[in-house]
């Protein structure tokens, strides 16, 4: 769906620091949405956190850079890294190209799916409120 020229997938849970996650099967898929990635601008460096890390619902555990911005990732849920793309360790500009296709960051299996409902999800009606403000927010910075 588009809001504002931001393409957001109503499918997705969005936490509020704007990376989605994705259910697939009993993992989690998880990356930068269009509104972080075109704030930032050109991905140059992701952290790829070892298979078996753990995460906790909101904790740092990876970090990502652009030429102009340097961001943490927080866990969406309290789980464990299962995978992470390898491909962005040579070519982190994918996020730029496909966030919510090729440019996917990590899988996570999570300890309680159910987590996933203190995330951002729904529609039109629930996504705009919440994007709108923020690029108010990030016009004025």
């Amino acid at each position: 769906m588009d809001i504002a020229g931001y393409n957001m997938p109503e499918e997705l849970y969005y936490d509020t620091y704007h990376f989605w996650t994705r259910v697939d099967g009993d993992t989690l898929v998880m990356g930068m949405d269009d509104f972080a990635e075109k704030l930032a601008g050109q991905i140059v460096f992701v952290q790829l956190p070892f298979e078996g890390k753990a995460v906790v619902a909101g904790k740092k555990f990876a970090k990502i850079e652009s030429g102009k911005w340097l961001g943490t990732v927080y866990g969406p849920v309290d789980g464990e890294i299962v995978g992470v793309n390898q491909e962005l360790e040579s070519n982190p500009a994918l996020i730029n190209q496909d966030c919510y296709g090729a440019g996917w960051m990590y899988r996570i299996r999570p300890k309680d799916p159910g987590q996933l409902s203190r995330l951002i999800h729904g529609g039109r009606d629930v996504l705009e409120p919440w994007l709108a403000e923020d690029i108010k927010k990030f016009k004025q910075d």
